[in-house]
């Protein structure tokens, strides 16, 4: 076996154990009436993929919502799992006063927001990603992952929207800070807002480079490091 060979078998070796990327993109939900599940989605505001039928045995509805890497699909003859059996279906929102008041608009039977009861997992409640008791009302300390409310669609399918504004550290490359959505941007920008309006209360003058300042705030905040003083 000549060098250069050996190098070949090398490379295929490295190559074949190299993780290749596995990007989460359609959720399966499943729907007893197609037709109604696709008004109620596209009432949410949720863009319209796709809505292909292949006679009367078989149509494949797709929506994305909003600022959304992954789509959802339902239809006639996509899934075996009986109707409003997808539960646990999160949201991510940046402000969930907003969106679940933006969702009332709409005519969407949606929860009050509630929190979590720290370390208490059992209760009588609907189970989510905390547990199984819910405390009614906003995070009393507003942390990042714990304000919820939640809502189904017409079949039962169970979602809920949950509030992450800032992320666990190592979640977000901090070096390529973006944001999903014009909404989700201009949240960022009042909660910096917020907080330069406490920092040039301390220095007791106001910040010139507030632009630099805001954009230190909104990258650590995204990443879950450390915010500025």
């Amino acid at each position: 076996m000549s060098p250069n060979e050996g190098r070949s078998n090398d490379a295929t070796s490295a190559a074949s154990v190299a993780k290749p990327d596995m990007k989460l993109e359609i959720v399966v939900i499943p729907v007893s009436d197609a037709g109604r599940a696709k008004d109620f989605y596209a009432k949410l505001g949720w863009r319209l993929d796709a809505d292909f039928a292949a006679g009367d045995d078989f149509r494949v509805i797709q929506f994305t919502p909003p600022g959304s890497a992954c789509s959802v699909i339902f239809g006639k003859n996509v899934t075996s799992a009986a109707p409003g059996s997808a539960q646990g279906l999160y949201l991510i929102v940046s402000d969930i006063k907003a969106a679940r008041e933006a969702l009332l608009g709409l005519g969407v039977k949606i929860g009050e927001v509630f929190h979590d009861a720290g370390a208490v997992h059992a209760g009588t409640d609907q189970p989510y990603l905390f547990g199984r008791l819910r405390v009614s009302g906003l995070d009393p300390e507003h942390r990042s992952y714990r304000s919820f409310a939640s809502f189904s669609d017409p079949d039962g399918n169970g979602w809920l929207l949950q509030e992450i504004t800032t992320r666990i550290p190592g979640r977000i490359d901090p070096a390529a800070t973006s944001f999903a959505s014009a909404s989700d941007l201009a949240s960022a920008f009042r909660r910096a807002a917020a907080a330069h309006g406490q920092h040039e209360k301390r220095i007791g003058a106001a910040d010139p480079n507030w632009p630099d300042w805001y954009a230190e705030y909104m990258v650590a905040e995204q990443a879950g490091t450390q915010l500025p003083t």
